[in-house]
């Protein structure tokens, strides 16, 4: 599967130039930009900066023809199509989303690296979407990665710089942040173990453990540093408020049991941690020789149980038995009285509906015309939350 794209491109100052002639890309995935930039130097000349997604043939990824905006610094010598194009400010667009955005972020990036003596020579534009603009910095000393990210994920900072005393070896190296959710990183080797098999995932969850282990006395601070607070009641009333626009009938009975539901989850007697929030392998990178968990801007202060939820979610159940029994020995052995398996049993159905909630979160916070990218993910969430409880 592939993506047929057309650019409509913009100059610095926001005026519509025209569109390039469509071409198509590789990569199925709407939100990868990488091959859309190289298709439009190698083919038209054209060294863009990809915006945002402006229209889409299709309801959701991946795949499909699609149209985005791009920056452009002078039009290229290739014939431009006029095309009517809406550039309407919006409350909800993203920073790096506006002709100018991607060179102030990366004027930013460019300016902490030159300060510690590193010099760029090279940027590579990665990722654009509603919910982040990655991009990697390359030079003689050595590659960054510059990462910014809407207010709802701007805690990541917070937790990457707290990781960094907690867990060093497992966390990417913070280089610099900002207030406007920014943040520098250091370059991560290996690849994202999408396909980990069922020792790579018992390993992640034994390294993740101690993670968590550490953090059970230190939840306070990292609230205090912004990091979400979704223990017990203030869960309930979290998923509570951000379904509330869409239609829940399907989870009613959950949605009505969950505060006692929640209540007997303490009552398992595990403590409260911080929680990576999207702990599928995806999300560790590794090299054969060492692990590194990336992508904390879904974390919060909660139950434990949810990352485990998530690491085995997508396997088969004799296999994710066997990872839950282990992890729930070593809670066993940390928490002693508890009833980890317990916990996992009630809580099954909470993290689907958790992440229906995160997905209301994302559509209340994004411009509409990139809806598409979520906009199936709450009832496909709310309908396995129903099917768990």
């Amino acid at each position: 599967m592939s993506r047929i794209v057309t650019l409509v491109l913009v100059d610095p100052a926001g005026t519509p130039l025209g569109a390039l002639p469509s071409y198509e890309v590789p990569e199925p995935w709407w939100q990868q930009v990488g091959a859309i930039v190289d298709g439009a130097r190698h083919r038209h000349g054209a060294d863009v900066a990809v915006l945002r997604l402006l229209t889409a043939d299709r309801p959701e990824p991946p795949g499909g023809r699609l149209t985005y905006l791009a920056e452009v610094a002078a039009p290229p010598a290739v014939p431009l199509a006029p095309v009517p194009v809406d550039l309407a400010p919006h409350p909800l667009r993203a920073p790096w989303a506006e002709p100018g955005g991607p060179a102030r972020s990366l004027a930013w990036a460019t300016a902490e690296l030159d300060r510690r003596g590193r010099p760029v020579t090279a940027v590579t534009q990665h990722r654009t979407w509603n919910l982040s603009a990655i991009w990697r910095l390359d030079g003689p000393d050595g590659s960054a990665w510059l990462k910014q990210v809407p207010g709802f994920f701007r805690h990541e900072a917070a937790v990457l710089r707290w990781l960094a005393t907690a867990a060093p070896d497992l966390v990417p190296t913070l280089i610099a942040a900002d207030d406007t959710g920014r943040v520098l990183i250091e370059h991560v080797a290996g690849e994202d173990r999408y396909a980990a098999d069922p020792a790579e995932r018992s390993a992640i969850a034994a390294a993740h453990h101690a993670v968590q282990l550490r953090a059970t006395g230190d939840t306070g601070r990292l609230v205090a540093a912004g990091v979400p607070d979704l223990r017990g009641p203030a869960l309930a009333r979290w998923i509570r408020d951000r379904l509330a626009p869409h239609d829940t009938s399907v989870v009613a009975d959950l949605l009505a049991g969950l505060d006692d539901r929640l209540d007997r989850v303490r009552d398992c007697g595990l403590p409260d941690t911080l929680v990576h929030g999207d702990l599928h392998p995806g999300n560790v990178r590794g090299d054969g020789r060492r692990a590194t968990f990336i992508d904390w801007g879904d974390a919060f202060v909660g139950h434990p149980a949810f990352d485990v939820l998530r690491l085995t979610e997508t396997i088969d159940e004799p296999t994710a038995g066997v990872l839950l029994d282990a992890w729930a020995a070593r809670w066993r052995a940390d928490a002693p009285g508890s009833d980890p398996r317990r916990a996992v049993d009630l809580l099954r159905p909470v993290a689907a509906l958790r992440m229906a909630a995160v997905y209301a979160m994302f559509l209340a916070g994004i411009e509409p015309s990139e809806h598409p990218y979520h906009l199936g993910d709450v009832p496909a969430c709310l309908k396995q939350a129903a099917a768990l409880a």
